[in-house]
């Protein structure tokens, strides 16, 4: 008998009824209804007759497709058919699958001509859906399924694939990751649950171990690990699997320092081969491409973050050693779901790749033996990118350039690891200082200055061999990034180091810069600083750096403020805004404009002129996405609110321009935002938290030896120490902190002088001139430390004194207020109820909160209510 004469009568034999053959599915569907609503709207249109339900492996496009059959079956008159295609890799063999699928033919035994006309047959007259999953590996059999539609008017069909058909009346539906927890703050389980990427973890997990511990740790743990595999389907099921062997938080921990294909294994039994491990769900796809595609494909892999058409061209060239085309090979990755386009308004178009999907790339490119030499080329490209942003700093490109290194920002730190470990094994550290300059101002603007410091100080332990200069300029960087932490002594050591070197090369240049940046970072006295920024001024005015003439300006006004000599001030930070709007250069314009803001602030002038001054420089500094800049202006806006009147809007910016400031790492930035709040929290009549922020400032500011940030708390802590009554401990205060200001000829700012002698002489009048003299001079003679020390010997004294509130010596270094605080959590307030009671914003309560499990040690608000258990707090 042969093929075709049974072929005709199982036709004619086939049941009028409608067809349903979806796989029956014994787990739920989670998260998709966005995508079912939006896939059964474009197939219930008249017009879309071809869908392709495209994307990565594992992202779920089967499950989806049998769904919204399964909820399209009533509308189709003649049913819905699901038709596997995974199981073949001829195209031939497509028509004969779907025969055999409508019952059409028996087990197939071999081929025929008359397949398509059959199935137009068949199909002619029929309302009917036709799902066929996992086309990507017959891709050739296109052209038949167009045939079979043109002939079949009622026909629709829905086809999963990881690479799009590209035939004329197709739709393409990318299938998404599910959706993934977004956060500052972990937010509780029941929000967390509501994330369809933690709700299929979570079902898949309890279904194996119904016992699972849902704490709060755990649910963070689970949440970060959706978060870590994209919310790809496939992979965190196999994930989720794991639980019984791993508990979430020892799962995250092994997927954070083991490769996750060795994790990602064991899938169910019932499962196609391809998806019971991540890496052949990936290998599957990989084994699609063609040569070509695979070569490509492995070397974007190496990007981190993605990359644009020029870096790939770039590498691309350097590694196969001549110009090669490769914007169809990357339609192809893009059509074929290994990789996509990522681009916003005004930006250059990105190519991203998955962490899974690089991952697996990764593994192909060690196998191949080419990552050493991908990494040489890109790093190459990526000093070279730098070095051509240099220059673009001070001028007026310097957002545009500002903005694409901050796109390459993973890419840039990806390679300097790569060149401090190839440097660290005895490869040679030269470019890994010429990157690590190169990028100097790109982290002192956006930071983070840790990032920049660690590798430069790893790099410069190593540097043996390499040319003076590079070492002096790195040195220079170095310096630069330990300033902007407040870390001065080592900033000093480092302009000293770089200073000498660029001395020894006679480079008058690499001199200007150093004794510029030495103008900074030299903090014992400021007639010093003067004198080595008039220095830089004149070098850089025989050079004709207008740049650093315009900084060196900038600078010595910015001296003159700190020292009160607001005219000069104001006419040297003028000279220099005019210099640098010349150049074009944004920052320093903008920068300019702030101090100008602070002058006027600190000479007691007009406060409208500083809120004017402000307005102007802070879009220029959004413009350029400034962290500094934004941190600097929220105190000077908290100053202008507290002369205004306003303590209570002074500490909501001041609570939000700490947390910036620590984000940063500026060390200094963290003391002028304490003291603030401090001086917010004396307005509103709360000394306790006054004294705690002002014990804050002080602690940064001792470490630091900065001797003005010194005097100011100290000067701010007798304020708090006369409204207790406590006037002899006030008046010592007040004179230790007058020595320090007198060491450094930095004076109290005009616009505090008139509220200082006020306190001064209401100290005076209480205590009577003789003892007033002679306790302000026995402070003359102590040391900050020996102040501080009697300051706290007698705050654990009780007092009799009716005017007296004594401060109680708690353990772990807690204040007041956070004892108080800790007592509302014990009750079992939250921070907003804590807030409520305490009139207090909840950010308040949540830097209370967070110094109190920092100095008990403890992880949650159950092990600190437990700390003040022990210690008799409650």
């Amino acid at each position: 008998m042969s093929l075709t004469e049974p072929m005709v009568d199982a036709i004619s034999d086939f049941p009028a009824g409608t067809i349903q053959n979806l796989p029956t599915q014994l787990t739920s569907l989670i998260g998709r209804e966005c995508e079912i609503a939006a896939v059964c709207a474009l197939l219930e249109r008249k017009e879309v007759r071809l869908l392709t339900l495209s994307g990565t492996g594992g992202i779920g496009k089967t499950r989806l497709g049998i769904e919204v059959a399964a909820r399209l079956f009533e509308t189709f008159t003649d049913g819905v058919a699901f038709v596997p295609l995974a199981p073949i890799i001829h195209p031939g063999l497509v028509l004969l699958t779907i025969k055999q699928t409508l019952g059409l033919l028996q087990p197939l035994r071999g081929q025929s001509t008359r397949h398509i006309d059959d199935l137009k047959t068949f199909l002619r007259d029929r309302h009917m859906l036709l799902v066929l999953d996992n086309f990507e590996q017959v891709l050739a059999a296109v052209p038949a399924i167009t045939d079979l539609l043109l002939a079949c008017p009622d026909l629709k069909v829905l086809v999963t694939s990881r690479a799009v058909l590209h035939v004329q009346g197709e739709y393409e539906f990318i299938v998404p990751p599910l959706a993934l927890p977004r956060w500052t703050h972990l937010p509780a389980i029941e929000a967390l649950t509501q994330y369809a990427s933690v709700a299929l973890f979570l079902e898949r997990a309890l279904a194996i171990k119904p016992d699972l511990s849902l704490t709060k740790a755990n649910m963070q743990a689970i949440a970060t690990i959706c978060v870590n595999l994209e919310g790809i389907p496939l992979a965190i099921e196999l994930a989720a699997a794991r639980v019984k062997l791993l508990p979430p938080q020892a799962l995250l921990r092994q997927l954070t320092k083991t490769r996750r294909f060795e994790i990602l294994t064991g899938g169910t039994r019932d499962a196609p081969e391809r998806q019971q491990t991540l890496r052949n769900t990936l290998a599957w796809s990989y084994n699609l491409l063609d040569q070509t595609e695979q070569q490509l494909f492995r070397l974007i892999s190496i990007f981190v973050g993605g990359c644009t058409l020029e870096a790939i061209e770039s590498i691309s060239e350097t590694m196969i050693g001549e110009a090669e085309p490769v914007l169809d090979t990357l339609a192809a990755l893009i059509d074929k779901s290994l990789l996509h386009q990522s681009e916003e308004e005004g930006e250059e178009v990105r190519f991203v790749m998955l962490e899974t999907v690089r991952e697996y790339g990764l593994d192909c490119l060690h196998t191949c033996g080419e990552d050493e030499a991908a990494w040489q080329s890109l790093a190459a490209y990526f000093l070279a990118l730098a070095e051509q942003a240099e220059p673009q700093y001070a001028g007026s490109e310097q957002a545009a350039w500002l903005q694409l290194l901050e796109q390459e920002h993973e890419n840039m730190r990806a390679v300097l690891h790569w060149l401090l470990i190839q440097g660290e094994a005895g490869r040679g550290m030269t470019m890994a200082l010429r990157l690590g300059a190169a990028l100097k101002n790109f982290w002192a603007i956006r930071g983070p200055y840790r990032e920049g410091r660690v590798f430069l100080e790893r790099a410069l332990a190593v540097r043996e061999g390499v040319a003076p200069a590079i070492q002096a300029k790195a040195l220079l960087t170095a310096a630069s990034l330990a300033f902007l932490q407040s870390d001065f002594n080592v900033a000093e050591a480092y302009c000293q180091e770089s200073l000498q070197l660029f001395r020894e090369l006679e480079d008058r240049t690499g001199i200007a810069y150093a004794l510029y940046l030495l103008s900074w970072v030299a903090r014992d006295d400021i007639t010093i600083d003067i004198a080595l920024a008039e220095e830089a001024l004149a070098l850089f005015r025989e050079i004709g750096d207008r740049e650093y003439i315009a900084w060196s300006l900038y600078t010595l006004g910015y001296l003159d403020y700190l020292r009160g000599a607001y005219e000069n001030a104001f006419r040297l930070i003028e000279e220099s805004i005019v210099l640098q709007k010349e150049l074009g250069n944004t920052r320093g314009v903008a920068h300019g404009l702030i101090t100008m803001a602070r002058i006027h602030i600190a000479a007691h002038r007009d406060l409208a002129r500083a809120d004017a001054y402000l307005a102007k420089g802070v879009p220029l500094l959004k413009k350029l996405d400034d962290q500094v800049g934004f941190a600097s202006t929220g105190v000077l806006r908290a100053q202008l609110a507290l002369y205004r009147g306003d303590a209570a809007q002074a500490r909501l910016l001041l609570e939000e321009t700490l947390i910036l400031y620590k984000k940063i790492g500026s060390q200094e930035g963290m003391i002028f935002a304490n003291y603030y709040l401090a001086r917010a929290a004396n307005a509103l009549d709360d000394d306790a938290t006054a004294c705690a922020f002002y014990r804050e400032s002080l602690a940064i500011a001792r470490k630091l030896n900065m001797k003005e940030c010194i005097a100011a708390c100290l000067e701010g802590l007798a304020d708090v120490s006369a409204i207790r009554g406590r006037y002899e401990r006030a008046a010592c205060l007040r004179g230790t902190a007058e020595v320090l200001r007198e060491a450094v000829h930095i004076p109290i700012p005009l616009i505090d002088r008139a509220s200082f002698e006020c306190s001064l002489d209401c100290i005076r009048a209480h205590l009577g001139e003789h003892t007033f003299t002679t306790l302000r001079s026995l402070g003359r003679t102590m040391t900050p430390e020996q102040v501080l020390a009697l300051q706290d010997e007698e705050i654990a004294l009780s007092s009799s004194s009716a005017t007296t509130t004594p401060l109680p010596d708690y353990p772990a270094g807690l204040t007041e207020r956070e004892v108080q605080v800790l007592r509302l959590v014990a009750r079992g307030l939250t921070n907003r109820e804590i807030a409520e009671e305490l009139g207090l914003s909840k950010k308040t309560i949540a830097h209370h909160m967070t110094h109190i499990f920092n100095r008990t040690t403890s992880e949650n608000r159950s092990a600190a209510v437990a700390f003040a258990f022990r210690h008799g707090l409650i």
